[in-house]
């Protein structure tokens, strides 16, 4: 049987920009090896198969995929996953709001959906899984050299690189400003000494476009055949220990916008709230706007 997909720009409110997902629903009869496949012939940053779940309250279970392997969590396919759901239970209704409950490998995650129009709507999640700091500090020369840098353009004000995970093991990697950002590419001859068994590495820093966005950002992870990602939401998610870890923000809520994916011409404008709670992070949110840029059929 032919099986329904969607393709949607996510982090984005406009066609055309952000990170492109595609969803394949109704995936049930597909094996694990189908949907690898699959996911390379789709060839986006990551591929999410639906399928059915045993729980009726829970909107359905999410099978993630990048071009070589499964992951157990990742953001940009949960909030796509969750307005694409949105819109086809609201049938497009704008202004409506809903909570959806996806299973995912990492557990479960409870998204918030507002639909903006039968193409569009914004989701927040709830960060199923806490960062943490899973290796300090990471040798600043030898990450430099991964990334085509001088270790004197890596640090920012007290951070230093470290690697944190929230479902997801990320480097987490400061630069000094955008241009030195800008200059930043893969050199896979030194990567695997650099980055190891980490998926990729973020790099970030305070200047951006805007002064109503707190950082810049740019993700490369080509080990699991994404050699830049236009925007990571479970980096972002990670990124949230960092800020705990360098910044020490005080207790209760805090904000954060970070943009992604500029220099590859595909803006993104990530959202990250952070409760904060005797030094720790108590809980966090991911948000962004999605679009359903099309829709088809695959015949396998």
């Amino acid at each position: 049987m032919p099986l329904r997909y969607a393709i949607l720009d996510v982090f984005t409110d406009r066609p055309l920009a952000g990170n492109p997902l595609a969803v394949v629903l109704d995936a049930d009869g597909l094996g694990d090896q189908q949907m690898q496949a699959i996911a390379g012939e789709f060839n986006l940053s990551e591929t999410v198969f639906l399928e059915k779940t045993d729980n009726p309250v829970h909107a359905g279970r999410a099978r993630i995929f990048t071009p070589r392997h499964e992951l157990p969590f990742a953001g940009h396919p949960t909030v796509g996953t969750a307005v694409l759901l949105g819109i086809e239970r609201m049938a497009g209704a704008a202004g409506s709001e809903l909570m959806l409950m996806l299973e995912e490998k990492v557990g479960l995650v409870r998204c918030g959906v507002t639909v903006k129009s039968a193409r569009a709507g914004h989701a927040v999640f709830d960060v199923p899984s806490l960062p943490k700091m899973v290796q300090a500090p990471l040798p600043a020369d030898r990450i430099a050299s991964a990334l085509g840098l001088t270790a004197s353009e890596l640090g920012l004000e007290n951070h230093v690189v470290t690697a944190f995970s929230a479902g997801v093991p990320f480097a987490f990697v400061p630069v000094r400003d955008m241009k030195a950002i800008a200059r930043a590419r893969p050199v896979m001859s030194a990567w695997g000494s650099a980055f190891g068994d980490l998926l990729g590495a973020f790099l970030y820093c305070r200047e951006a476009t805007t002064n109503t966005r707190q950082f810049h950002a740019r993700m490369f992870a080509p080990g699991a055949g994404i050699v830049e990602d236009p925007a990571t939401g479970s980096a972002v998610a990670a990124l949230a220990g960092v800020i705990a870890k360098f910044d020490q923000p005080p207790g209760g809520g805090h904000r954060y916008i970070i943009e992604q994916g500029f220099e590859m011409g595909r803006p993104s404008v990530i959202g990250l709230e952070i409760d904060m709670d005797g030094g720790e992070v108590a809980a966090a949110r991911i948000s962004g706007d999605a679009v359903i840029v099309g829709r088809g059929t695959l015949d396998v």
